[in-house]
């Protein structure tokens, strides 16, 4: 592995880094079709059913693939597909995007995440960089990021080098003294090393790391890694 040295930020990827987002997109999922089943039982059968949740999500992808970086618009395009293929009021997709948008928001941290967040912060400017739709003000860590950076809002998603060098751009420091942490080998680690970050792969399941390029560090949670920086 690479030494880590002279960073002056820290990006840090959310799901599945900070929290885990099975559980959470689960409820959301649940969330989302009792509210339908009230309204419009057809779409909610949809969404109660993960095969037919999934095949309505690959049409919206395939039909509109300039909003395949947006998870957010993925799925509120996936639930007015739904009320459309069922002759259902299309009308009811923005509420019911927000039904789920609420319970999507609220996430279980992992154990380490406050008491390392707060060590970091204190020393580090953090700036969350997501391929996912997750805001950090709503799952209630505004305060410990100085900038939030998500593949909806940009346009690109990682490992697209320009979310990298946009919040490199954000913190006002070179990409070679920025830090990036995440859990996925290829979208975070990779990524950011081939945007000329220093990285660290976050490892909570033991994985085995499989490719030829290694990351300057490997944790299994953020305690270690404030531990190595703090």
């Amino acid at each position: 592995m690479l030494a880590i040295s002279r960073i002056q930020a820290i990006t840090l990827d959310l799901d599945d880094t900070l929290w885990p987002i099975g559980p959470t997109i689960r409820r959301a999922e649940e969330s989302l079709a009792t509210w339908l089943a009230e309204r419009a039982p057809g779409a909610a059968a949809v969404f109660a059913d993960p095969q037919a949740r999934l095949s309505v999500r690959a049409q919206v992808v395939h039909a509109r693939p300039e909003i395949g970086h947006d998870l957010s618009a993925i799925r509120l395009e996936s639930i007015r597909a739904a009320l459309h293929q069922a002759r259902e009021d299309t009308t009811l997709a923005e509420h019911a995007f927000e039904v789920f948008f609420a319970e999507r928001m609220r996430v279980e941290l992992f154990d380490d995440v406050l008491p390392a967040l707060t060590a970091l912060a204190a020393r580090y400017p953090l700036l969350a960089v997501s391929n996912g739709n997750a805001h950090v003000t709503r799952v209630g860590l505004g305060e410990f990021f100085t900038h939030s950076l998500s593949a909806s809002d940009f346009g690109v998603a990682k490992p697209d080098p320009r979310i990298f060098h946009a919040a490199a751009g954000m913190a006002g420091v070179p990409p070679t003294a920025v830090l990036h942490v995440g859990d996925d080998a290829t979208m975070d680690v990779l990524g950011a090393m081939d945007a000329g970050m220093q990285a660290v792969w976050v490892n909570r399941t033991q994985h085995t790391w499989s490719h030829d390029v290694q990351p300057h560090q490997i944790v299994t949670n953020l305690n270690e890694l404030a531990a190595l920086l703090v």
